[in-house]
């Protein structure tokens, strides 16, 4: 059974334990293993997880039979007010294909339509076969971006956005 719950900053250690068990295998064919280490570093540690549920980024989790196997965050009014941002959204590879993702996706629908905003958008990384997913859900690919986050590294993304 699927269950899905928002985290708060109490919780939000799930995000960081699960970004650190989905991550290196998501990312294995597309990333160096010291570059993956460097974002966990940086965008999974417990600080910064919890300023930004303090600040008003929404953490859900999805579970499968009680256990945790994916997340998704969100950020409303970003870039741009009438927005709703997709920071993050990950499932445990072991678990694709059975339909977790879409589930996040339709709650970051849900949230978008009670916040009344005309499009969700992300990035993902260029060479990710979630850009195939994304598409399948009606998202629109309408940049790409080079975005230089230290030490040498690259996200090499594309900027995607679903239209409500």
């Amino acid at each position: 059974m699927l269950n899905i719950s928002q985290l708060t900053k109490d919780d939000i250690i799930i995000v960081h334990q699960l970004a650190h068990r989905i991550w290196p295998d998501a990312f294995k064919d597309i990333l160096k293993p010291e570059q993956i280490s460097y974002m966990l570093d940086w965008m999974y540690n417990m600080n910064t997880l919890t300023e930004q549920v303090q600040t008003g980024h929404l953490y859900y989790m999805i579970t499968l039979d009680g256990a945790p196997k994916g997340f998704i965050g969100l950020e409303p009014n970003y870039p741009d007010a009438g927005t709703l941002r997709i920071h993050k959204l990950y499932v445990d590879p072991n678990d694709q294909g059975k339909g977790l993702g879409k589930a996040l996706l339709e709650k970051a629908v849900e949230i978008a339509n009670e916040l009344d905003v005309a499009s969700i958008n992300l990035n993902v990384n260029r060479f990710n076969n979630a850009v195939d997913f994304y598409k399948s859900q009606g998202f629109e690919i309408v940049k790409e971006e080079d975005i230089n986050i230290g030490k040498g590294y690259y996200m090499e993304d594309y900027v995607m956005v679903k239209a409500l």
